[in-house]
């Protein structure tokens, strides 16, 4: 019974891709930026083969002479910077074209229809902080009633609202007549339900967001996997990524604690397919908010729990680590995500533990989950076992 559990170590890049500059993130570096800190500590990520892989410049870098695991560097061949994108690459879906941002705000004819749908007016329309934005326009929204739109450098239509005047059903409802509403030209990768509680001068957000995420125009190798008798299981906000698209159980989480908790558990269930896991807190807590100690800190309570997954790994199991995009915490041009190189760290005991160099897309992982799971590969990428 074989399985494969694919972990998204969501925002870990490990260096500039050549293009960065076009997405002005010329120099970003994410693990060498967390590198820098206290707190970082892999001693399993290191034995693994991390720092082994391909381009990988950090200040702690010790590559080991024998990695436990087969290692690669993978570059997006996508165009953008984005989660959905991201994911959808690593599923084997290349994208052409970015999804349309809105650094400007989005038109009003977009707006207009959205307060038509919802019966409610709009607040802010601009790039923000999510956590700014409430401080900013939570006062006004709990006094009007209207929305709090707004985006970022991503290709997201962001909700706000308070809990106590917009109940959490509603907000999602407005979500969806949103997705519903965003489509083709204005087609954003996610809508994206963000409540928030509190009062004046102490708004926090809350644990109850949601993303509705446009449906991936290709099949992917969920798709795949799917239709080919495999279990697909997904932990976090995997099944948002892809509209549900492909996926046969999933569970929600409340950040990288719970994603991994929930991880064990699937260890220790009976399937056969692929468990998809990604790891939120490193991108939505750390690298956007630029706190190189925090994402430290998170990358070395994953590198703790390693030896608990692993073994729990079964004799045809295997453990694959990755990262959608990069989001450099040292950047300070701009607190969005970063243009960057994604480690592959593949382990088990059927996998010999090769170093792939550079690979020219992260489909390239599909391809290999396929592969390993003897299903016939109808996505992009080339199997990294073709050469076993």
């Amino acid at each position: 019974m074989k399985r494969v559990f694919l972990i998204v170590l969501d925002s870990f890049g490990i260096g500039e891709m050549a293009d960065a500059a076009d997405y002005g993130d010329k120099g970003t570096n994410t693990i060498g930026s967390v590198s820098s800190s206290a707190y970082f500590h892999v001693p399993n990520l290191k034995n693994l083969g991390i720092f082994n892989i391909e381009g990988v410049n950090c200040e702690k870098k010790e590559p080991v002479e024998a990695p436990l695991a087969a290692v690669a560097r993978m570059r997006e061949a996508s165009k953008g910077k984005d989660t959905t994108i991201g994911h959808w690459e690593i599923a084997g879906l290349i994208s052409e074209r970015p999804l349309p941002t809105y650094p400007n705000g989005f038109p009003k004819e977009v707006l207009d229809e959205f307060s038509r749908l919802t019966g409610r007016g709009v607040l802010c329309n601009k790039t923000y902080s999510g956590t700014e934005v409430i401080k900013d326009y939570g006062d006004e929204h709990v006094k009007t009633g209207d929305l709090i739109v707004y985006t970022s450098a991503d290709s997201v239509f962001q909700i706000a609202a308070h809990e106590d005047v917009v109940p959490l059903e509603t907000l999602y409802d407005y979500c969806k007549k949103a997705r519903q509403m965003l489509q083709g030209e204005h087609g954003v990768g996610r809508v994206i339900a963000r409540p928030f509680v509190g009062e004046s001068g102490n708004y926090t957000r809350t644990a109850h967001r949601h993303d509705y995420s446009l449906l991936p125009p290709k099949a992917t190798m969920l798709d795949q996997l799917k239709a080919a008798g495999k279990d697909v299981l997904a932990v976090g906000k995997i099944n948002d990524i892809f509209a549900g698209k492909g996926i046969t159980d999933f569970v929600y989480t409340s950040g990288n604690a719970e994603g991994i908790e929930r991880t064990l558990e699937y260890l220790d269930k009976d399937f056969e397919g692929l468990c998809f896991i990604n790891l939120v807190d490193y991108d939505m807590l750390y690298g956007h908010r630029r706190d190189v100690d925090g994402y430290a800190k998170a990358i070395t309570y994953f590198d703790e729990k390693l030896p608990e997954i692993m073994g729990k790994m079964r004799e045809d199991d295997v453990l694959m680590i990755t990262a959608d995009h990069g989001c450099d915490p040292a950047y300070t041009k701009t607190t969005d995500h970063t243009r960057e190189h994604t480690p592959l760290i593949m382990y088990g005991k059927n996998i010999k533990p090769v170093n792939y160099g550079t690979r020219d897309t992260f489909a390239d992982i599909a391809a290999t989950v396929l592969d390993y799971l003897d299903v016939p590969c109808e996505v992009a990428g080339t199997s990294l076992l073709c050469t076993r």
